[in-house]
């Protein structure tokens, strides 16, 4: 993202936060926060705002306490007034509307990382979007994997086929280093993915394969592990030879924090979160 677009939208979010008076606690109003965060329709945003509701429940903290339903009267072009449903929102909420919203856009990539911190610092929210990036990619590449793993078990291929298939398409991708070759280096324990140690590019490039893979064995009706092989060795292949066109080899750039202390990172932040974010349920 850029950095007047990230410099932009931080501003946006600044300017629409609120102070409860005499608490302390930071708030947003929901309908003010439905356009930056790229809804046009209150429908559409409220069916966001009940999925992070159930996201609190779920994660076992009360929803009183970070989302507020209010009614608020608005003035209409003829200068009547009519009331509409709107919610107060605590930094906690925000972010769990953020994390149910999908990071490929520009603005939701933003707020899940500008509503996870309480800093507004620009280069601590920035490395918070590269770690989400990365978070982001891996949960892609585990679904891809997982749908070539369902479809290529429906053409006659075991889980032992799936991983030398997996493997043969990371000898492709790193210019013949193999899996195992490739963990060496990197020192990974055997029974540890590659791919929850590598950078952000690579793994999307990992995906990027995987994704075209599962596109033309379904396309072409791919049979067998042979057959499937090839395809998967020629995406890697294919997808090797783009980034090399840039200069980029993914055998030579360096390994990357496990991406499981990441996780466990964030979740240990976003429980620091909860509880920094006050409760609205203690307004009077």
């Amino acid at each position: 993202m850029k950095t007047e677009t990230l410099q932009k939208l931080q501003s946006r979010f600044d300017v629409l936060s609120q102070q409860i008076p005499g608490e302390g606690i930071e708030f947003w109003f929901a309908r003010d926060l439905m356009e930056p965060l790229g809804y046009i329709r209150w429908e559409n945003f409220e069916i966001a705002i009940k999925r992070a509701i159930e996201s609190c429940k779920t994660t076992g903290y009360k929803p009183n306490n970070h989302f507020r339903g209010v009614t608020k009267m608005i003035r209409l072009g003829n200068g009547a007034e009519r009331s509409i449903d709107d919610f107060m929102l605590t930094r906690y909420a925000c972010y769990l509307i953020a994390q149910n919203g999908d990071p490929r856009k520009e603005p939701i990539a933003f707020a899940q990382s500008y509503f996870a911190i309480q800093t507004r610092r620009q280069e601590l929210i920035e490395d918070r979007m590269r770690l989400q990036a990365r978070l982001d990619a891996r949960e892609r590449l585990r679904e891809s994997e997982k749908t070539l793993s369902q479809n290529i078990y429906e053409r006659g291929v075991d889980d032992a086929g799936f991983g030398r298939i997996r493997s043969k398409g990371d000898a492709a991708l790193f210019g013949g280093h193999t899996t195992q070759i490739m963990k060496d280096k990197y020192g990974i324990t055997k029974t540890r993915p590659l791919a929850d140690f590598l950078p952000t590019l690579t793994i999307a490039a990992k995906n990027l394969a995987t994704e075209m893979t599962n596109h033309n064995v379904q396309q072409d009706d791919l049979q067998g592990e042979p057959a499937i092989t090839r395809e998967h060795v020629q995406n890697n292949e294919s997808v090797r030879d783009m980034l090399g066109q840039r200069g980029i080899k993914p055998e030579r750039l360096p390994p990357e924090e496990d991406i499981k202390k990441l996780e466990r990172r964030v979740k240990s932040e976003e429980k620091k979160l909860e509880r920094q974010s006050g409760k609205l349920g203690t307004m009077k």
